[in-house]
């Protein structure tokens, strides 16, 4: 795979020599190759194998050009060196991250993954004045079919839009699949009107506008009106209140209060609060986006979910519900009853939030799946370290507003305007900054670098940035508990190019301890097999290691549970609870027992127990103790009084005849046979009733 690499009009200080022995080819610099020397990417371009630019200013030239080069087959991938690092303060000594950067984009494409479909037909609701949906029917009519729900206002006499009125009751869907439901409760049926306005000529109260609609609050009752519309016969104040439901493609919402609260609203969704919102540059920007989205679109199914790894619920018990809560666009949904939660794929927009905080690794991030990240950090740190680069950060940045900061600053450094983004910070571009979490955190830490940043830009939500905090002091307690100093997670929040290039000038001044010498595993599709992974890593080459470390209650994926012997009747209740099979009894004796390795700390055992026996204590055990099973508590067996098998728990048959010696149906035979085995219990009651029998006669 050939590798072009410019330095922009002699502008970066790049060295093709070092950066060739990095990748292991020869690499000639050029100084204009979207321009002079274009013959280049045209020869390049003719090969069989996949062909890397480090360009992305001229991405589109380089396409062109390509379409335009005869027998020219060979796939390009473009990657930014240029406001990455080369235009940096520093950029002489960045070649080692520009190294990396190139030897990343040599890696193949993610495999394809499931995509969820949405057809729009271009069927357009728009909730708000008449007056103003009509201004929108102006300007997408030509392309979509628009209908209002009046929220008051006055329209145009001469009707060119089905108009709807009422109160709303439903609205759900998204893109495509929009519901709405509203029940008819004014007196003039819309259909029948003529908008002669006699109506609103002889209503003493001023009640009725130009929308046509009725205030019942002002209205005291004459029905003038009913008289003045006696023609046409729009008005009937009788009429009971119907409901009435219909389907649209896409809905523009001009109310001051959005219909969905969530953050992130369904594609196909757009609020535009303001009185005059299509003035504006937003409202240019609304109608655009509406103009576009007409057809068939596609998007990744952005999720992977295994029931068997959910700790969400069992036997009806909420357990774990990180990803329920934590999910901005509520795509994710409890439904205790099947053990499982649900994700709606249509309304899901792919952060990944859910699967960071996810413990056991049942949701996970499909797009690019964890292999395909952990691969790109591996081959990022690996190459960077190779080419003598030292203290490596990882800069996680989103793929729209972060990337468009971090090169905005990359262009200021040009200016002198700013220091641009330091030779040992490697930007790492995703989807959405809340897709990756402690698995692959502590991997690059391992895999060599010193450092993990996210950059947050402000309009991630509120919930993400809190989730994100709390794997990262996790992450943080379980590396300076080894005895590696530093702070090796930072949150990065910044809005502007002042902002992020202070907050990066701030962390080069920091050095982070790490492990001597890095990993080299394969990141693992289950989450839980990662961390295992870094974990043995990081452990094995730890400055110190304690019998175990702390973790913060919020957020521990690591723990162990303590059990309270004296309330504790082992009714092993926890134990078809746990879905991890941290808890599990002795099939030989009655004992309760533990692998710490295999909690998630989901609490689905203490919210089962019927004792409240069980506490969670969120902690990272460290040595084998860890791997092996320990008995949390036991008792001796109790013997059937009858035969002498044992058939429970001394502690539990005890409590059980405590609480059922004063019951009236437990007196007598009954309270001995609760002594009794099963198979005995049936015995002596088919004997007594014999008995019974045989004195009766």
């Amino acid at each position: 795979m050939p590798t072009l690499i410019c330095d922009c009009n002699k502008t970066m200080p790049l060295q093709a020599k070092s950066l060739g022995t990095a990748l292991g080819e020869s690499l000639t610099l050029h100084s204009s190759l979207c321009r002079r020397e274009a013959g280049a990417f045209q020869q390049a371009v003719r090969g069989s194998g996949d062909v890397v630019v480090a360009c992305t200013q001229e991405k589109r030239l380089f396409a062109e050009v390509g379409r335009q080069t005869e027998g020219a087959v060979a796939p390009v991938h473009f990657v930014n060196i240029r406001e990455t690092g080369g235009w940096s303060r520093d950029a002489a000594q960045a070649m080692p991250k520009i190294a990396a950067l190139l030897a990343a984009a040599h890696l193949p494409e993610p495999e394809p993954v499931p995509t969820v479909t949405y057809r729009s037909a271009g069927r357009l609701l728009v909730i708000g004045p008449v007056q103003q949906a009509e201004k929108v029917a102006t300007l997408v009519g030509d392309a979509l079919e628009v209908t209002a729900f009046a929220q008051g206002g006055a329209g145009a006499q001469e009707r060119t839009i089905p108009v709807l009125a009422g109160r709303i009751d439903r609205l759900a869907g998204w893109l495509g699949a929009f519901e709405l439901a509203w029940t008819a409760t004014n007196p003039i049926d819309l259909d029948l009107c003529t908008r002669c306005n006699a109506c609103i000529a002889v209503c003493p109260e001023g009640a009725i506008g130009l929308d046509y609609q009725i205030d019942l609050a002002r209205c005291t009752g004459h029905r003038a009106c009913v008289k003045a519309c006696d023609a046409a016969g729009a008005i009937d104040f009788s009429r009971s209140a119907s409901g009435q439901a219909d389907t649209f493609d896409l809905v523009l919402d001009l109310r001051a209060e959005p219909a969905f609260a969530q953050h992130a609203p369904p594609q196909g969704y757009f609020h535009l609060p303001a009185p005059d919102a299509l003035a504006g540059e937003a409202g240019l920007r609304t109608v655009l986006r509406l103009r576009e989205l007409v057809g068939e679109f596609e998007k990744p199914k952005f999720f992977t979910y295994k029931q068997k790894l959910c700790a969400h619920s069992r036997n009806e018990q909420v357990g774990c519900k990180a990803c329920v809560d934590i999910c901005s666009a509520a795509a994710i949904r409890s439904e205790p009853s099947r053990q499982q939660i649900v994700v709606n794929p249509n309304l899901c927009v792919g952060c990944g939030a859910c699967t960071t905080v996810c413990p056991t690794g049942a949701l996970g991030y499909a797009y690019p799946r964890t292999g395909e990240q952990g691969l790109q950090l591996r081959t990022l740190l690996a190459t960077y370290t190779a080419a003598g680069g030292r203290d490596a950060t990882l800069l996680f940045h989103s793929q729209e507003q972060g990337t468009r900061l971090v090169e905005d600053l990359g262009r200021a450094a040009r200016l002198r305007q700013a220091q641009g983004v330091p030779a040992n910070v490697i930007p790492v571009a995703l989807w959405h900054t809340a897709s990756t979490g402690l698995d692959l955190w502590l991997s690059a830490i391992a895999f060599g670098a010193r450092q993990v940043v996210v950059l947050v830009t402000g309009d991630e939500a509120p919930q993400y940035v809190q989730g994100l905090r709390k794997q990262m002091a996790v992450g943080q307690t379980i590396l300076r508990g080894l005895g590696y100093a530093g702070t090796h997670f930072e949150l990065l929040q910044a809005t502007s190019v002042a902002a992020l290039d202070g907050g990066l000038q701030s962390l080069a001044g920091t050095r982070q301890q790490g492990p001597k010498e890095a990993a080299r595993y394969a990141v693992a599709a289950e989450k839980r097999a990662t961390l295992e992974l870094a974990l043995d890593h990081l452990v094995a080459q730890a400055a110190a290691l304690p019998e175990a470390i702390e973790l913060p209650a919020a957020g521990a994926p690591f723990g162990t549970i303590a059990v309270d012997k004296e309330r504790c009747t082992l009714c092993m209740s926890c134990v078809s609870a746990c879905p991890a099979s941290a808890l599990q009894d002795n099939p030989q004796l009655p004992q309760l027992r533990f692998i710490e390795k295999n909690c998630v700390q989901c609490g689905l055992c203490a919210t089962t127990c019927p004792e409240d026996a069980i506490t969670l204590q969120p902690r990272l055990l460290l040595g084998p103790a860890r791997r092996e099973a320990r008995v949390l508590n036991e008792t001796r067996p109790y013997a059937c009084v009858r035969c002498g098998k044992p058939f429970g728990t001394l502690k539990a048959i005890e409590a059980m005849l405590g609480k059922l010696s004063g019951h009236s149906m437990f007196q007598g035979a009954a309270l001995e046979r609760l002594k009794m085995c099963g198979d005995c219990r049936v015995i002596d009651i088919y004997s007594s009733e014999r008995e019974q029998k045989i004195t009766d006669v």
